[in-house]
């Protein structure tokens, strides 16, 4: 049976979200950083045909979708700077205000992909391409996933499930969010910049 030390003393070490967000963090950041180091080594190997098909991506829409996400990691904390305070109205109007952010990216990156349709770009056809696909496309799975929960959470507020004493799950899918903010910025300049 534990005392109150020990119950307190183990809270403290607890990381915000959980121990178990923090590996599925660490995990996705290895998984991406491992897809990253094996296109910029491609790159290396096949710089004329990563020039010629930078050159074919639209660069506004990704710096949009890069200026959504930073937007949208900014609405999730103060979405839960605004719980912990104890006010849910506030709270759940940050947090849709996230999801709408992550709803326009969505939207902008099938623009970007259906642009590549068009003039006949798809996956496998090269290396960079193939690459471009994988990466990007794997990140929005974990954007609608993301989106998936911060719904689930802004029911939960709405419903009054979280408030200033239960908030463990917002935070847990904040960290998610923020997990595919910091994604993006390592995959943004890699495929669109360098």
């Amino acid at each position: 049976m534990k005392t109150s030390y020990q119950t307190a003393s183990s809270e403290a070490w607890e990381p915000p979200g959980g121990v178990l967000v923090w590996l599925l963090v660490f995990l996705e950041v290895i998984t991406f950083g491992a897809g990253i180091i094996t296109f910029l080594a491609q790159g290396r190997d096949h710089a004329a045909e990563f020039a010629a098909g930078r050159e074919l991506l639209n660069q506004p829409l990704a710096f949009a979708n890069t200026l959504l996400l930073l937007t949208g990691g900014w609405c999730m904390a103060n979405g839960l700077g605004s719980l912990r305070c104890g006010n849910q109205g506030k709270s759940l109007r940050w947090v849709i205000a996230a999801i709408l952010t992550g709803l326009v990216f969505t939207v902008l990156k099938g623009i970007e992909y259906a642009e590549k349709v068009q003039h006949g770009i798809g996956f496998g056809r090269d290396v960079f391409f193939t690459f471009y696909y994988a990466l990007t496309g794997f990140h929005l799975v974990h954007m609608l996933a993301a989106l998936v929960l911060l719904a689930f959470m802004a029911r939960g507020i709405r419903r009054g499930h979280y408030h200033r004493e239960e908030h463990l799950d917002v935070e847990s899918s904040g960290i998610f969010w923020h997990m595919c903010d910091l994604i993006w910025l390592l995959v943004y300049p890699v495929i669109y910049l360098l």
